[in-house]
Formats: structure tokens, C-alpha cells, sequence
């Protein structure tokens, strides 16, 4: 008899010990739920982003100058689209039906009728368009472009009306590598990454004029943000090494740090159930949980795949999608996709 059971003491100590685990087991809060190989495809996949309406995803491959078209239920691959340099960042806007793409290609940013996925309009600014945010409010995307990748000293951003390609502001930043963008969907900030110097950007959107600089301390290389609105926190993710910091958007103060899976390119929050979720290229989702505005904890990292650094929370579906990038080593890319909190 295992020694577990051999008294009804111990056995009833023991039941208690594997009840909470098996709780956890059935509590877990990603679930996987889906896998689709892409073999054949090179280098890094970037910006994921969810049409549910149409039950489409898609998906830059912008080391393999594609944008993949996926099913956004079942996750079956249904289409490649060829008209495009090194697509990052995808934004689209179900009211015009036109999909947005950032590409840090010479053409610069496509604007794509997404029905028939033909090019409608080229947005071209400096090269090296990568990260972009969109202002439903205002019908603006925000544009990210120059840096170190094009061999440029500077980044600038611009602010573009996507369906007619004008021009509304520019600026300048004395960066080599400006990244995410997190834009306050009533206020008047926004918030830039400046991975190079260490710091958050905080830009009035409508001048595009400085407010604060928010140094992150600890860690650098700030790649990647989400914002929290109604609490008034912004989650910045680092690579050198890979942290999590949580800032307070009144004042920028860092509340707390967490170390994370290596090697990320997204983050994301999850309004219904309080939570952060910090892909990493090593193969793992950490996953973190806002007890209050001020605390937070780390409750889980869970298996996902190698390369899994980059993806698209979608809420309204309870679902994680998250491209597995090939990257420079020999495994097979991938779209692996979970459930968000208890299993179905």
C-alpha cells in the first residue's frame, strides 16, 4: 500500500493536500485549445490582430513579407497575402472595412480593402513603419517610423487619417528605437515606448507635444505597454532582462517589477478578470493578477510554444491567440490559440 493511505489520518491529510491542486488543474488560467503549424516560413512573426464579424485573424509575417489570413474559430490557415515588404503592426477598421498595416518596407504602410485585399492606398512617410495605435474617436492611426533597423538616428511619429492619408501632426524623437504605443481612450495622453534611452514618452495626442518622461528603473530595452485605463495603470514589459513593470499613469511611479518569460514582444490586460498576460519566446505565458490597483501577483506561467512572443488578446472571444515565430532556429512556426480562464 503506498505509505499516502496507509492510516485514515494521513490518507484525509494527504485528499486535502491534492485538493487545491486539483482545483488549480481545473482553474487554469489559459487553456490550450488549438495549434496550426506553418511550415516553410523564416524569421519573426509580429502583430496579430481579430476581425469577429467576419471570423478572420491575421497574422505579419514580417520576416516572410506576408500577411496569413487565418479562421478565427477553428484557427485553420485559409490565405497568404503577397503585396507587402515587412508588415508589423495591423490595424482594421470594420466600419470602412480596410485593414491598416504598418510596413517598414520602402512603399511604407498599405491600406487594404479587406474584402478583396487590394491595396487602396499607400501611407508614406520615413521608412521603417513598425508600431502603430489606432483612435476610433478621432479616426487617426498613430505611426512609428525611422530608427536603428533603417539605419536611421532618429524615430518620428505621425499622426495619419487612414482612409484619406492626410497628414495631421509629426514629430521627432532622439531615439534609434521608439516603440509600443498606448493611446488613453478619453484623455488627451498617450504613452510611448523609447527603448533606447529607458524611458516612457508621455504625448499630448492631439499636439503631439511632451508632457512627462517616465524612466523605468530596474531593467532595459522597454519593448512593449498596455494600458490600463480605469485604474490608471500602464504594464511596460523589458528585454534586457525581460521584466514587468506596473506604472502609475497620475504620477509614473513604478509600483511593482516581476520577472517574466524571456524574450517578449506584447503584453496584454484583461479587464474581466483583472489579469496580465506576458508571452515569452521561451515558450512560456506568464500570467499575472491585479489584486488591487497596487498589488499584483504572480500566479502561473503557462506552457505555450517556442517563439510564442507575440499575439492578440481577443476579450469579447475569451480567447489568447499568439504567433509562434520560427525566429532563426530550426522549429516549425506556429498559431497556437487558448482559452482565457476555466476550461469551457
Amino acid at each position: 500500500m503506498d505509505k499516502c493511505f496507509s492510516t485514515k489520518a494521513v490518507a484525509f491529510a494527504c485528499l486535502a493536500l491534492l485538493a487545491p491542486l486539483a482545483a488549480m488543474a481545473g482553474t487554469a488560467p489559459l487553456q490550450l485549445i488549438g495549434t496550426t503549424t506553418l511550415p516553410g516560413y523564416t524569421g519573426d512573426f509580429d502583430d496579430l490582430a481579430p476581425d469577429v464579424a467576419h471570423n478572420r485573424l491575421f497574422m505579419a509575417a514580417e520576416d516572410h513579407g506576408t500577411l496569413e489570413v487565418f479562421n478565427l474559430k477553428s484557427g485553420a490557415h485559409e490565405k497568404t497575402l503577397k503585396t507587402f515588404s515587412t508588415p508589423h503592426t495591423i490595424v482594421y477598421l470594420p466600419k470602412a472595412n480596410r485593414l491598416v498595416v504598418s510596413d517598414s518596407g520602402p512603399r511604407g504602410t498599405r491600406v487594404l480593402d479587406a474584402t478583396t485585399y487590394k491595396v487602396v492606398r499607400y501611407i508614406k512617410l520615413e521608412p521603417g513603419a513598425d508600431a502603430m495605435a489606432y483612435a476610433p474617436a478621432r479616426g487617426r492611426v498613430y505611426i512609428v517610423t525611422g530608427g536603428d533597423d533603417v539605419n536611421m538616428k532618429h524615430c518620428y511619429l505621425t499622426e495619419v487619417d487612414p482612409l484619406t492619408g492626410k497628414i495631421y501632426a509629426r514629430r521627432e524623437f532622439n531615439s534609434d528605437h521608439t516603440d509600443a504605443i498606448a493611446l488613453e481612450p478619453h484623455g488627451k495622453r498617450m504613452f510611448v515606448n523609447i527603448a533606447d534611452k529607458g524611458y516612457v514618452a508621455v504625448i499630448n495626442k492631439y499636439t503631439l507635444k511632451d508632457i512627462a518622461k517616465w524612466p523605468i528603473h530596474g531593467a532595459k530595452v522597454n519593448l512593449s505597454m498596455v494600458l490600463d485605463a480605469n485604474d490608471h495603470r500602464l504594464f511596460v514589459v523589458t528585454r534586457k532582462p525581460t521584466r514587468l513593470f506596473v506604472l502609475n499613469t497620475v504620477n509614473g511611479k513604478q509600483l511593482a517589477m516581476f520577472k517574466t518569460p524571456a524574450v517578449v514582444d506584447a503584453v496584454f490586460y484583461d479587464a474581466k478578470r483583472h489579469r496580465i498576460y506576458v508571452p515569452g519566446a521561451v515558450g512560456k505565458v506568464g500570467v499575472f493578477q491585479q489584486l488591487d490597483a497596487d498589488h499584483y501577483k504572480h500566479i502561473a506561467d503557462v506552457p505555450s510554444a517556442k517563439g510564442a512572443k507575440s499575439g492578440v488578446f481577443a476579450a469579447g472571444l475569451d480567447r489568447l491567440y499568439l504567433g509562434a515565430s520560427p525566429g532563426h532556429e530550426r522549429h516549425v512556426g506556429k498559431l497556437v490559440w487558448f482559452h482565457v480562464g476555466a476550461k469551457p
